[in-house]
């Protein structure tokens, strides 16, 4: 083999490495985007009826916008304060479900804004999420429809626990740590915190929703009463 092929192989190597290190950057081709969004890629492809290529240009776009954002610390006193409201949802569900459940919608908001994500508006917030927590982002879609949906009556009392146990993992996912931190200690990836969920056990120890609400009587409270949330 001649000197001036073996260069041609070699330069042909390296434009082909650095264009696919320029696509896993920019998000990639339709492998590295599904795999980034999980979920919510097939979320996006069935919004798009089915077409792959439009919903993959939706998620780069995604990208584009908050792919570069980085979130903010919560201060000590923040985080007391944010435990402790999610601490009182839960307790508040068992007697009172719908104003529970719109509780931690507006709950979810807040703690997204004080960390680092948009709150001009509920679209953005979720898309940003989507970028940064696409296995986590549809427990916020679900308690914000289900909050509006119980507002007018149109949701059962399961189907407000449901939502409200789902929203958990979100809000879990933004109590963690960041390597910015006071207290260091770096971000755990979303499998890892898979597991903790798989096993009901939250960073906080608060156990399992149904188990620290005792849902099955608090359910037949409310379906003695008629069944309405």
């Amino acid at each position: 083999m001649s000197t001036g092929l073996i260069i041609t192989l070699i330069v042909a190597a390296v434009v082909v490495l650095a264009i696919a290190l320029f696509l896993v950057r920019r998000g990639g081709g339709p492998h590295s985007v599904k795999r980034r969004f999980g979920p919510e890629y097939e979320r996006t492809v069935a919004q798009h009826n089915g077409d792959a290529k439009a919903a993959e240009r939706e998620l780069r776009e995604r990208l584009q916008r908050h792919g570069e954002l980085r979130t903010k610390p919560l201060t000590a006193q923040e985080r007391e304060e944010y435990e402790a409201q999610w601490a009182a949802v839960q307790e508040r569900f068992v007697d009172a479900p719908v104003e529970a459940v719109a509780s931690a919608d507006r709950l979810l908001s807040r703690l997204a804004e004080a960390r680092g994500f948009p709150g001009d508006g509920y679209d953005e917030q979720v898309s940003a999420l989507s970028v940064h927590h696409p296995r986590r982002v549809q427990g916020y879609r679900e308690v914000h429809a289900v909050a509006v949906l119980a507002r007018e009556g149109q949701a059962d009392t399961e189907r407000l626990r449901e939502a409200l146990v789902h929203a958990r993992a979100l809000y879990e996912d933004l109590m963690e740590r960041s390597a910015h931190d006071s207290h260091g200690g770096g971000p755990r990836h979303e499998h890892d915190r898979d597991r903790t969920h798989a096993d009901g056990t939250g960073s906080r120890g608060h156990g399992r929703l149904s188990e620290r609400l005792h849902l099955p009587g608090a359910l037949r409270r409310h379906d003695t009463s008629g069944g309405r949330a």
